[in-house]
């Protein structure tokens, strides 16, 4: 570089020789160590290194060493988050270029619909689109084929060849409709967006919500209606089928609820009986690999810990019990409509809990959704499904 200079010096992955020294217990990685000091000399060093810029990117500063951070050496941090709706709709415009588009086609839809996708994730919904357009036979890229593309790449690909008997694909639709309900009847939660029983990747049916706008702090009230959406899928084989015959289609649902609640209680501060504190920090795995949550504190703030996350989920759980019982017609319309189907929109199941029916083009047992504005919640930046795992 200094041969060179002026230039500038990039270095991608910066955290491979720039983690903090010292961890490991004891073992340290002398060949990284010696690299990294040799990198600090260099970058502040005796002699003057004028003309060089050098720049690095990581996506864990957390693990970077103190003295890499230190002015003079990277003292300049600048954040480059996920797109927002523009920076996707631009995204998208690029790599849309290279496909030939039908005139349904409207970016800014699919980039509202596409929340917490980053640059590679919108070329690979473009690339899947044309994938799916070519195996229809095809000359143009339509609407329908970037939202069944989105599915893909969101949900996982269809198992169609997965054969469920009828008893299962009856829990499995009473589980999704019971979480759509909830989602419908709690004013806090984000729109639903689509429900379906055909199993797509480890799922053996799904329910998307999405936000109407790009997410970046969650509300109390919101995070409530989360937990009680999250719960409505059990509720709905408790109530329809008997305490006995409970599935373990739950258990993501469960997984999620209790990761929604333990971070309410020892990250955000939204328990009343332990207050605005925090009581977990994260910590590096060994020789700086994995991780893991440790919890702070006494053993009676950690059962109270407990305590407060059992009464958030054990809360949701009664929450989502009241609106299904309250309305437990719909949940047997929106069920047998399901199994009727297969899947259906966010529109169409508004449409069905307003009036009781749906007016449909296609015939019973498709599972063709109707093009629609599609968003999500809740990380990957912000989307997530909730459904019966397989």
């Amino acid at each position: 570089a200094k041969k060179s200079a002026p230039c500038i010096v990039f270095i991608d992955e910066i955290d491979a020789v720039g983690r903090h020294r010292g961890h490991g217990l004891g073992n340290s990685n002398d060949e990284r160590e010696q690299t990294l000091n040799q990198l600090l000399v260099e970058m502040d060093g005796f002699e003057a290194n004028e003309g060089i810029i050098i720049i690095a990117a990581t996506n864990r500063p957390d693990v970077l060493d103190p003295a890499l951070l230190r002015p003079g050496r990277f003292d300049r941090q600048v954040v480059v988050p996920l797109p927002d709706i523009e920076g996707r709709e631009k995204i998208l415009n690029v790599h849309m270029k290279k496909v030939p588009l039908a005139p349904d086609v409207e970016p800014r839809v699919i980039a509202r619909g596409t929340p917490g996708f980053s640059g590679a994730d919108l070329a690979n919904l473009v690339n899947e689109a044309a994938l799916l357009a070519a195996r229809r036979n095809k000359r143009l890229v339509a609407m329908r084929e970037f939202e069944d593309a989105k599915d893909k790449v969101m949900m996982g690909a269809e198992r169609r060849s997965m054969v469920m008997d009828d008893d299962e694909k009856k829990m499995t639709a009473y589980h999704e409709a019971g979480h759509a309900l909830v989602i419908i009847h709690e004013p806090a939660h984000d729109p639903i967006h689509k429900a379906t029983i055909i199993p797509r990747g480890g799922a053996l049916g799904m329910v998307m919500h999405m936000p109407e706008r790009d997410r970046y702090s969650y509300h109390r009230d919101k995070m409530h209606a989360d937990l009680a959406t999250a719960m409505g899928g059990r509720v709905a084989e408790e109530l329809i089928f008997g305490h006995d015959k409970v599935s373990s289609g739950a258990s993501s649902d469960i997984q999620y609820a209790t990761r929604l609640a333990r971070a309410m209680v020892t990250k955000w501060g939204m328990s009343t009986k332990l207050g605005p504190l925090q009581y977990e920090e994260t910590q590096e795995g060994y020789l700086g690999y994995g991780g893991s949550a440790r919890t702070m504190g006494s053993d009676e703030t950690n059962k109270l810990i407990d305590t407060e996350i059992r009464d958030l989920v054990e809360g949701a759980h009664k929450r989502a019990t009241v609106i299904l019982k309250k309305n437990i017609k719909q949940l047997h319309l929106l069920a047998q409509t399901l199994l009727e189907h297969e899947t259906l929109t966010g529109d169409e199941i508004k449409e069905l809990v307003a009036t009781g029916k749906i007016d449909r083009e296609d015939k019973p047992g498709s599972s063709q959704p109707i093009a629609e504005v599609k968003g999500s919640a809740i990380p990957k930046a912000g989307r997530r499904a909730v459904g019966a795992a397989a």
